[in-house]
């Protein structure tokens, strides 16, 4: 199995309840292209006209429209060798973002609901799980059988339109609206059973009012950040996601994920995988630069992945297909070793023929599976991978299908 290095003796003299440990999730909507980020391989006739980058890190070279991210590899890790059994885009999405494949019989929790629930924060006023810059249509990720209450609240545009966060009335007519809400729900208990004291959507209501008239909002208010700082991270909704995620983690929100949509690239490739790139570019190495020197990154996991990568075959329309057989992720913070490589791929396997099956083609050196990677993520977290979840219809499920 996969695990990277121990957590550092000085990253642990940092956490403590002060300082909750956070999980921001960079979701690559669409299949990022490994051979177009993080695996160039300009050497070979799939890697394309994309030339690599030298990095802070000697040895370490990534694609070249990655500069400033470039700058910041000494903090991160890439594995290259990522493998998956999904390569449908949903199965996929549902794959890497739970750790389960798809099974008709459960829906499994995301691992950011998950940590919402295991590793909740006390004094955390707003909610524990975010979903950043999702748009609309755009799945996010779910509690599944732990309950809708650890689904991730949604934010579509990061920055904008706040006025549905806030207390939209003056505080008397908002008591009266409450007191008409109380009358009611009695009316709806009493016509139900008699051991019934609440219903869930009491429980939503008073977690929205907690958050509404929390100081904590403030997290949201991104004009508050000097302009140097905004620009920093583009003036994009991704990289307004990824400025308030930062702010989130401030605050002590536990998962966090940020959506970039628009990695699937079937025609035009090149193009379109450097136009995304722009866009990742300087909000993940502005999140990277903000954690390091406001002594958030030894108690931030950022990892930045996709529900699976690109073929390295480039077909007639000068595209990549869907590839779960040799991607990449980027991993960093939280105690991890910045600075390294694990897994390598082999760019000729894209060659092999058509009606070869998945599963008989060749792995990358080092294969890192899905679960691998939550097993050594959680086991960072403090959480035991192996620990069993019942779930409501009496099923004991692991945290990660790891054998």
């Amino acid at each position: 199995s996969f695990l990277l290095p121990a957590l550092e003796g000085r990253a642990v003299e940092r956490r403590g309840p002060e300082r909750p440990t956070s999980l921001i999730t960079l979701w690559m909507g669409g299949g990022q292209s490994q051979l177009d980020s993080w695996d160039p391989h300009p050497e070979s006739k799939f890697g394309g006209p994309v030339k690599a980058l030298e990095t802070a890190v000697p040895g370490v070279l990534i694609a070249e429209h990655f500069p400033r991210v470039a700058e910041q590899m000494q903090h991160l890790a890439i594995i290259r060798s990522m493998i998956s059994k999904e390569g449908d885009h949903e199965r996929g999405t549902y794959f890497v973002q739970t750790g389960y494949r798809p099974d008709a019989t459960v829906v499994h929790p995301a691992m950011s609901a998950v940590l919402s629930k295991y590793l909740r924060n006390p004094a955390v006023e707003i909610p524990q799980h975010f979903a950043l810059a999702t748009g609309s249509g755009i799945e996010a990720p779910r509690g599944g059988y732990l309950g809708d209450q650890y689904d991730a609240f949604r934010v579509f545009d990061p920055g904008r339109n706040l006025t549905n966060l806030r207390q939209p009335v003056e505080d008397e007519r908002q008591l009266r609206r409450l007191e008409g809400l109380q009358v009611l729900s009695d009316s709806f208990r009493q016509r139900r059973s008699r051991q019934v004291d609440a219903t869930l959507h009491q429980h939503v209501q008073q977690e929205a009012l907690t958050m509404m008239t929390s100081s904590q909002l403030k997290a949201f208010e991104l004009e508050t950040e000097p302009v140097a700082d905004r620009l920093r991270y583009g003036e994009t909704q991704f990289g307004r996601g990824c400025l308030l995620a930062r702010r989130l983690v401030e605050v002590g929100v536990r998962a966090i994920q940020v959506t970039l949509n628009g990695f699937d690239t079937h025609a035009n490739n090149f193009n379109g995988q450097k136009a995304q790139a722009q866009i990742l570019d300087p909000a993940f190495a502005a999140l990277v630069e903000d954690l390091v020197t406001r002594d958030l990154w030894d108690s931030t996991i950022v990892l930045c992945i996709s529900e699976f990568g690109r073929t390295p075959r480039i077909n007639p329309a000068e595209g990549r297909d869907h590839w779960p057989l040799g991607f990449s992720c980027v991993l960093g913070g939280g105690g991890f070793r910045g600075g390294q490589v694990i897994g390598q791929t082999d760019p000729a396997a894209g060659e092999v023929s058509d009606n070869v099956p998945l599963k008989d083609r060749p792995l990358p050196a080092r294969p890192v599976t899905v679960p691998d990677l939550y097993y050594t993520i959680l086991t960072q977290l403090g959480l035991d991978p192996t620990e069993q979840i019942i779930t409501p219809i009496g099923r004991p499920i692991a945290l990660v299908d790891h054998e």
